[in-house]
């Protein structure tokens, strides 16, 4: 059995994309294919907190496109909010061992590196040894078999999904977050065949992310070996009740 890959329970990660203060889902990565959702991100965290939720995934979209922490100020809003109500993963412009450490030390839970993580060969090495396994975690964001640094540019360069997994799990990562990055935010269901692929592998935990619309979806996704799902524009636009999604994963996979 490969280090890392069964955790206790399937992870569901509702997500807060912040982007100018406000809660907003992209489609497809795109910036200028934005929907604001509220102005209250707040409020949005502890509707997961009562909804249930033991995870909650906070993206920093304006520091992931440009950099550096530009939602830090919101980011430690929402921790401290959240407080000991659920666990926070923090997400975007985590490009230095010090603003992962300053994330970590506001609060998160665990913080989920990128761009650098893939460009870099030893960063995420550096990462897992300065905070350890279970703190790190790297996105994978997909985009015709291609893991993509800056998935939301057109044209971004990339390497085979199946390599840079490889390589990160053998510089200690044990959990990815993947993205589909074509069917993000667009409710098209999740890229069932790349998850199984990279579950496949056995190099580590896989959470999946990408076009989840329903709690059969997420059950799809549990059964192929994956250990946790981000969910976004369904719990937004209502087409997945958290609390009834929650429910149905309590039950043991099949």
């Amino acid at each position: 059995m490969s280090i890392g890959v069964e955790p206790a329970i399937f992870e569901l990660l509702p997500a807060i994309d912040l982007r100018a203060g406000r809660v907003v889902r992209l489609r497809g990565g795109d910036f200028a294919a934005e929907t604001v959702f509220s102005d209250d991100p707040l409020e949005v965290a502890r509707g997961f907190v009562a909804s249930g939720a033991g995870w909650i995934h906070v993206v920093d979209l304006d520091g992931a496109r440009d950099g550096g922490q530009a939602q830090g100020d919101v980011v430690r809003a929402i921790l401290a909010a959240v407080g000991e109500g659920a666990a926070c993963e923090v997400a975007g412009g985590l490009r230095d061992r010090t603003s992962v450490a300053s994330t970590l030390a506001a609060g998160a839970s665990r913080v989920v590196a990128g761009t650098a993580a893939l460009s870099r060969a030893g960063f995420a090495a550096d990462l897992v040894r300065t905070f350890g396994s279970g703190r790190i975690v790297i996105a994978l964001d997909v985009r015709g078999g291609q893991a993509v640094g800056e998935g939301w540019r057109e044209g971004a360069p990339g390497v085979p999904v199946e390599a840079a997994l490889g390589r990160l799990a053998n510089e200690g990562v044990t959990i990815f977050e993947v993205t589909a990055i074509d069917r993000d935010g667009g409710l098209g269901g999740p890229d069932l065949e790349l998850l199984r692929r990279l579950v496949g592998l056995g190099r580590g935990r896989i959470i999946a992310s990408g076009g989840i619309r329903s709690v059969d979806d997420l059950l799809a996704i549990r059964s192929i070996g994956c250990t946790g799902a981000i969910v976004g524009r369904a719990l937004y636009d209502g087409s997945l009740d958290l609390v009834a999604a929650l429910a149905a994963l309590e039950a043991p996979a099949s």
